[in-house]
């Protein structure tokens, strides 16, 4: 059988009570799972409260900013959290780690200022080169363009020869009575017939 007991004899009965005997402790206002629902309740329903649409949109951007400040304080506090453990951990070796950073960057620059002298050395020989190119080639076209001057008078000058060798057996003023007698003296006929190859043909042959 099961003992109901209830009020401030609770922890005296517990004390005294056999220890196969189980108490039960009398609860007022609980209802168990398996209860039916109350009479003065069945044809109730439940209507959520009337809610303003300009507070719900004023409440969600208050929200939003929240989320972020608390984030953003979140993310602060372990920011500094981690930096005070780095601290802690290398504390020790902080400085002789920033001095080998200094060290290292002293070498790098030193480093990067002789490559950018090598560089410039190098960049100097082969303008230099470039330079001395572009002459011997400016030469080499000067003298490529003498030669075809020359090339080209001397062309002129035999026209010009030439010409004057062709003028001897020009029909002029002093000798135009010469040159008729000569023509009536030596007639030539231009009326002959040619053959296929173009050689002139004297006499047919008659078949």
């Amino acid at each position: 059988m099961f003992q109901v007991i209830g009020g401030r004899s609770v922890r005296a009965a517990r004390l005294l009570a056999p220890r196969t005997a189980v108490l039960v402790e009398a609860v007022r206002g609980r209802k168990s799972r398996g209860d039916p629902k109350a009479k003065s309740k069945e044809g109730r329903i439940k209507t959520p409260p009337p809610v303003d649409p300009v507070e719900i949109v004023v409440l969600r951007e208050r929200f939003s900013e929240y989320q972020l400040i608390v984030k953003a304080l979140q993310l602060e506090f372990k920011e500094e959290m981690l930096r005070k453990k780095y601290d802690e951990e290398t504390g020790s070796l902080a400085e002789e780690r920033m001095r080998q950073e200094v060290e290292e960057h002293r070498d790098l620059m030193e480093w990067n200022k002789e490559e950018n002298r090598r560089l410039l050395k190098l960049r100097m020989q082969r303008l230099q080169k470039e330079h001395i190119e572009a002459e011997r080639k400016e030469a080499e076209a000067a003298l490529q363009r003498e030669r075809e001057q020359e090339e080209f008078i001397k062309e002129k000058e035999r026209e010009i020869l030439q010409l004057q060798e062709d003028a001897k057996n020009f029909i002029t003023l002093e000798n135009i009575d010469q040159r008729i007698e000569e023509a009536l003296d030596n007639p030539k006929n231009y009326n002959f017939a040619i053959d296929k190859e173009g050689r002139v043909v004297t006499q047919t042959i008659l078949k």
